[in-house]
């Protein structure tokens, strides 16, 4: 059994995948394992920015997953609880890592501009590209590019709400912030991809 293609098929999959792993069903952990790693890895890899942190980062999160099973209460929170250990073993990765960036931007260096009436930051409304674009291997190359200069504050909170779709409660949970922050970076993150996607197809048209 595997995933099907839609948000509900996938929930209801990992339900029974978290029932199966509680209850020490045998194989699940290998099935959790080879449907997981690959998660695990896009996540890291995106956060980490090397391909040699994020193997690790994916190995040492399955480790603790199999070895802290005990602590998996409720069965419909597998994925934020995994995406929690993950979080968790990146940031610990990243601190020790040779590859750690020496200078992490801040927010104010890319805060959207503010309008100078109402001091209201100025977010757009974020427009799905059609599919016929999203199927262009150059522009995923740019979204790619994008996604990985994002700032890691605003990096997470896309990759677990967009690439992951865990919800804003569960994103919140994972990365200690409360819901407002995770909307707020979550609209950013999606401007800032906008914006870089729009200078990209300006400059191929150009």
């Amino acid at each position: 059994m595997h995933p099907g293609g839609s948000a509900s098929e996938a929930k209801l999959f990992d339900l029974a995948l978290a029932r199966d792993l509680m209850a020490a069903k045998p194989g699940a952990f290998e099935q959790f394992a080879d449907l997981y790693y690959r998660k695990i890895f896009r996540y890291s890899f995106t956060m980490c920015g090397q391909r040699e942190d994020a193997e690790e980062v994916a190995q040492e999160t399955l480790m603790k997953a199999f070895e802290n099973l005990g602590q998996l209460r409720e069965p419909e929170h597998l994925k934020s609880w995994i995406f929690r250990i993950a979080k968790n073993a990146c940031l610990t990765k990243r601190r020790k890592s040779i590859f750690a960036p020496a200078r992490e931007l801040s927010l104010e260096e890319l805060r959207p501009h503010r309008d100078g009436e109402t001091g209201e930051l100025d977010i757009a409304d974020w427009s799905p590209l059609p599919e016929s674009a999203a199927q262009n291997a150059e522009l995923k190359a740019a979204l790619d590019r994008a996604v990985h200069e994002l700032p890691e504050l605003y990096r997470s909170i896309f990759l677990l709400r967009d690439v992951e779709e865990l919800s804003v409660s569960e994103s919140a949970s994972i990365l200690g912030v409360s819901e407002d922050v995770v909307k707020t970076r979550l609209h950013r993150a999606r401007l800032m991809l906008r914006n870089a996607l729009d200078a990209h197809l300006k400059g191929v048209h150009a």
